[in-house]
């Protein structure tokens, strides 16, 4: 059993050296999230590895928090704050459960999740504490492989990478299978911008009613 900040740790620094996969993709996310961040708001990136997102979206809003279960991940994004000279973004190491406790019910503006929905154990019960953060009118923006939506069998692949210690468990399903969850949850508006991403990556924007 692959414990999975021990994970993240061993590999923080290569990650944070490897390159983005599809950087134009990720250029029209960020240029798509910054559209939806104003100077008064508060914004999460849960997950925030290396503070690669956060780090953007930083001189855009009030304060940025990251949040990340590795604390060799939290360590090179502050490294990477400290050098840009930016004030207004906290990154903290902590477990998506708990890490999360740490902020009020309805009271961030802006929630992100990339690569990350794929990894947590309870997928719905994750979507349905980020509805709960979020203040009326917030936003959920979200960036994860759908890889029911392929046609490689990544199930058993993926079953031999974990359990040689060479990957987390990862979740398979199908982008209708987020939309309903982020519905049940409560989100409205799903939209699915075209970034340019591979087909198994459903990038989604979800807003929380404002009544």
């Amino acid at each position: 059993m692959i414990d999975h900040a021990v994970f993240w740790n061993q590999i923080a620094e290569k990650y944070a050296q490897k390159p983005v996969a599809n950087p134009d993709a990720f250029e029209r996310k960020i240029a798509n999230h910054l559209g939806h961040i104003r100077p008064h708001h508060v914004a999460l990136d849960i997950g925030c590895g290396t503070g690669s997102l956060a780090l953007r979206l930083a001189p855009f809003a009030r304060h940025v928090h990251g949040l990340d279960l590795s604390q060799e991940m939290i360590r090179i994004a502050r490294d990477k704050a400290r050098k840009q000279a930016l004030e207004n973004v906290t990154f903290d190491v902590g477990p998506f459960d708990a890490g999360l406790t740490r902020f009020a019910p309805a009271s961030l503006d802006v929630i992100s999740a990339y690569s990350l929905l794929h990894l947590v154990e309870d997928r719905a019960q994750a979507i349905a504490r980020v509805f709960a953060l979020l203040k009326p009118g917030g936003v959920f923006v979200s960036s994860n492989v759908c890889l029911a939506e392929g046609w490689i069998p990544y199930r058993p692949l993926l079953a031999i990478m974990h359990a040689l210690g060479k990957a987390p468990p990862v979740s398979i399903y199908s982008r209708r299978t987020l939309e309903r969850e982020l519905r049940e949850a409560g989100f409205v508006d799903l939209q699915q911008p075209d970034v340019g991403a591979d087909k198994t990556i459903a990038f989604v924007v979800a807003l929380k009613p404002r009544a």
